[in-house]
């Protein structure tokens, strides 16, 4: 009898071997988690903004929760195809995150860009990590994951765009935390 509710399957994609392929895999299982928790993060941003620039805000992030969505699947049938079955399971996302919640709750719309900035930084930097390491082994993931980055990095540009003074500066230069670039930003 075959064994039941395996992770993973005896393939891979074609010119893959299964090793690799589920090691690839196994790389896209932790950006899949990160794209999961930046859509839930962008709704919960999309809910908790006041302010002056409530509409532009509250309304922007609408486009960018549906496009981090569509990552996600195209991430999981990425995993699917090589033969290992994508989690999507919320105790399995916080288990393997390298990182906190996100901190801030009802606030303008210039403090919750200013927090966002550094999740999509966080998120830009750990992808070109995981295409770093996927480019020897799988052109075909790294280009998936170099799709992702230059729109991330876009919409990144779009929430500086509001931070952002003539001379090139951000309201909340130099902040390391959510919360200190919120706090800057409200400044």
């Amino acid at each position: 009898m075959a064994k039941q509710n395996q992770r993973t399957a005896p393939y891979t994609v074609p010119g893959l071997t299964t090793e690799d392929g589920h090691e690839v895999a196994r790389t896209l299982q932790l950006r899949l988690h990160a794209l999961n928790d930046l859509q839930l993060t962008l709704k919960h941003a999309h809910w908790n903004v006041v302010g002056p620039n409530f509409i532009s805000v509250h309304e922007m992030l609408d486009p960018q929760i549906e496009l981090v969505r569509g990552f996600v699947d195209e991430l999981a049938e990425r995993m699917a195809t090589m033969g290992v079955a994508p989690s999507g399971l919320p105790g399995e996302i916080v288990k393997a995150r390298t990182w906190d919640d996100y901190s801030v709750n009802r606030a303008t719309g210039v403090e919750h860009l200013a927090a966002l900035d550094l999740v999509y930084t966080g998120v830009v930097e750990d992808h070109r990590e995981a295409i770093e390491k996927i480019g020897e082994l799988d052109p075909i993931t790294e280009d998936i994951l170099i799709g992702q980055v230059k729109e991330l990095e876009l919409f990144q540009w779009f929430m500086r765009a509001h931070l952002e003074s003539s001379s090139g500066d951000l309201r909340h230069g130099g902040a390391t935390t959510e919360l200190g670039a919120a706090e800057s930003a409200a400044q």
